[in-house]
């Protein structure tokens, strides 16, 4: 019997069953049972021994039967050596799509964007990191249905919780979160995020890979179950909520505790984060003191508040505090290093200058640019890194024009835009940016400013910057906040607002200026059915402030003598800045300087 023709068995008859039992040398007896009871392919995934046993089948026979009948579903798995999780095996269908253009372009993605300029070994990408996550949620999914049956977790379950982490992140641009965290919000696109071009790139991937009908095979019913898939990835696809809950169309109420399994928008306890975790350390070669597997092993779902929801055992809580001390350590020193902000933002630059010279060939031979390749997942498809290199060392005018006449509908043919630019500059500039980066010239940093709460920004009269009450400006937003920031410090320091780069960064455990602790769900252990209280083992130890903001200022004039003058004057005006008295100004009126 071919692969060919066992990747179909859910179509299989009564007699195509047998037929099966008869090659793997079952007895007559055997056979006899299953042309009885009429077993046909699409129930053999649900044949346990105890329902074996029920057809009058002894257990050592059962126990045979289904050792062939496994055979069946692990045909065409692939067992990836991962370097964090050791040998993946992974199920067809994940194959399958593993097997696609559009998930291969994760290949080409940087996980940690510019990070691989400040730190060598963080080259992995997304590709590596996706199937991770793949692999811890069907992990996390498959103990959970072995140690609570009475959720009624199908393997069809497990197998749509997998495809989620697999293809959670397809919507990541050149060096991930460089692309939709700062290169998009500065275009018309405002408000896009990479997971709604994950899904966008998914249902591009099912429909140009003609992957229903191979879902199907699988048991999985495309209705459904690509909803399901999509929910997990980018929340309700309709965003509707009633009583303050998310409202869920791919399963019914009593099974919403899986969409806390890829990305959990309540705790933000998820398997992305225990992979990108476990990966980014590895890679940085920062200690990760988060034990993922110790989540997984005491993982039970348990009443809250009325509703199902993934809880932990509450000896486990200061692991769990330690997966967030994990993030704020990742986030402040390689995520917001100082180094590598700044080459995420020269990157960005770059990109912006050079986004109308980028052209991307999309579906029915349209051309798209940088920016505008969200709106075509077929050229977006071709949009990766390799931009980078595209910019820095662009095809020549001859040679593009040579693959133009041989170029195809499916080409991936992206190519940089020379003749008559609009903006003659730009492209030469954006190149000149990227050379700095390659050379290692990157702007100066001049030094941070940690404020003790959210900061006002400075208010420009003449030449002499003041601060007020945070209070007063929360109808402004951080952009708003940096250009200001920006026009005061050139004042100060006489030089022009565009040699500065401001950046306001925060750092927090994930739950802004929240303690996260108060939403992990735990529970004893003796009762595993509903939520109690968190222990108070390690409130002592937690920190009293949960975020801190810091301003960060950068000169782009390297080679200026007075670059340390510069500094020397900035240290002068935090200090000058930073004294308490400047909190008591209450009556001072908020600045009406724009963003520059």
């Amino acid at each position: 019997m071919t692969k060919e023709k066992l990747l179909k068995f859910k179509k299989w008859k009564v007699k195509d069953t047998c037929q099966y039992l008869t090659e793997n040398r079952l007895g007559n007896s055997e056979i006899q049972k299953f042309q009885e009871y009429e077993i046909t392919g699409d129930k053999l995934q649900e044949l346990t021994v105890d329902k074996l046993k029920e057809l009058g089948i002894s257990e050592p026979e059962c126990l045979q039967i289904l050792n062939a009948l496994k055979k069946l579903w692990q045909i065409q798995s692939k067992v990836f050596n991962d370097p964090i999780h050791g040998h993946v095996e992974l199920h067809p269908l994940l194959v399958k799509i593993i097997d696609t253009p559009q998930f291969q372009r994760l290949r080409y993605l940087k996980q940690l964007g510019g990070g691989y300029y400040v730190y060598p070994g963080a080259s992995h990408n997304r590709f590596e990191h996706s199937i991770g996550v793949a692999h811890l949620a069907g992990e996390l999914a498959q103990a959970l249905q072995t140690r609570q049956p009475d959720l009624e977790i199908t393997d069809r379950d497990i197998l749509c919780v997998q495809i989620a982490g697999l293809c959670h992140d397809l919507g990541h641009g050149p060096f991930s979160h460089l692309y939709d965290g700062i290169v998009i919000p500065e275009t018309e696109k405002k408000g896009w995020k990479h997971e709604d071009g994950s899904v966008k790139m998914f249902d591009h991937l099912v429909e140009k890979n003609y992957l229903k009908g191979v879902m199907e095979e699988h048991g999985l019913i495309p209705n459904e179950d690509l909803i399901f898939i999509k929910e997990m990835i980018n929340g309700p696809l309709d965003n509707q909520a009633a009583e303050g809950e998310l409202q869920y169309k791919g399963r019914e109420k009593e099974k919403w505790f899986l969409y806390e399994i890829v990305a959990n928008k309540g705790t933000g306890i998820d398997v992305d984060k225990f992979d990108y975790f476990a990966r980014d350390c590895h890679h940085l070669g920062i200690r990760n003191n988060f034990d993922h597997q110790r989540f997984i092993k005491f993982a039970r779902v348990c009443e809250v508040a009325g509703k199902k929801h993934i809880c932990t055992r509450d000896k486990e809580e200061y692991n769990m505090y330690e997966m967030f001390h994990t993030r704020l350590s990742l986030h402040k020193r390689a995520y917001q290093h100082k180094t590598h902000q700044i080459i995420q933002h020269m990157i960005a630059e770059a990109f912006l200058k050079a986004d109308e010279h980028i052209k991307i060939q999309g579906s029915g031979g349209k051309i798209y640019t940088l920016s505008t390749a969200i709106d075509d997942m077929e050229a977006y498809t071709k949009l990766t890194d390799h931009v980078f290199e595209q910019i820095l060392n662009p095809i020549s005018v001859e040679l593009k024009e040579t693959v133009e006449t041989n170029d195809t509908e499916d080409s991936e043919l992206v190519t940089v835009e020379e003749k008559e630019p609009k903006k003659p500059n730009e492209l030469e500039v954006a190149r000149g940016i990227l050379k700095r980066i390659v050379s290692r010239d990157f702007y100066k940093f001049l030094g941070e400013w940690t404020m003790d709460e959210k900061p006002k920004p400075p208010s420009v009269t003449g030449q002499q910057v003041t601060l007020g009450s945070a209070s007063k400006l929360e109808h402004l937003s951080i952009k708003e906040m940096e250009g200001t920031w920006k026009k005061g410090l050139a004042a100060e320091l006489q030089l022009n607002s565009k040699d500065f780069v401001v950046s306001a960064v925060t750092l927090d455990y994930g739950m802004k200026d929240q303690n996260p602790m108060k939403n992990v769900h735990f529970y004893r252990k003796n009762d595993h059915t509903k939520e109690v209280e968190d222990s108070t083992e390690v409130s002592k130890l937690l920190p009293t402030c949960f975020s801190e903001t810091m301003i960060r200022v950068y000169c782009k004039k390297t080679t200026d003598s007075s670059l340390d003058d510069h500094k020397d004057l900035f240290k002068k005006w935090c200090t000058n800045n930073s004294s308490k008295s400047i909190w008591k100004e209450k009556k001072q009126q908020p600045p009406t300087t724009s963003s520059s």
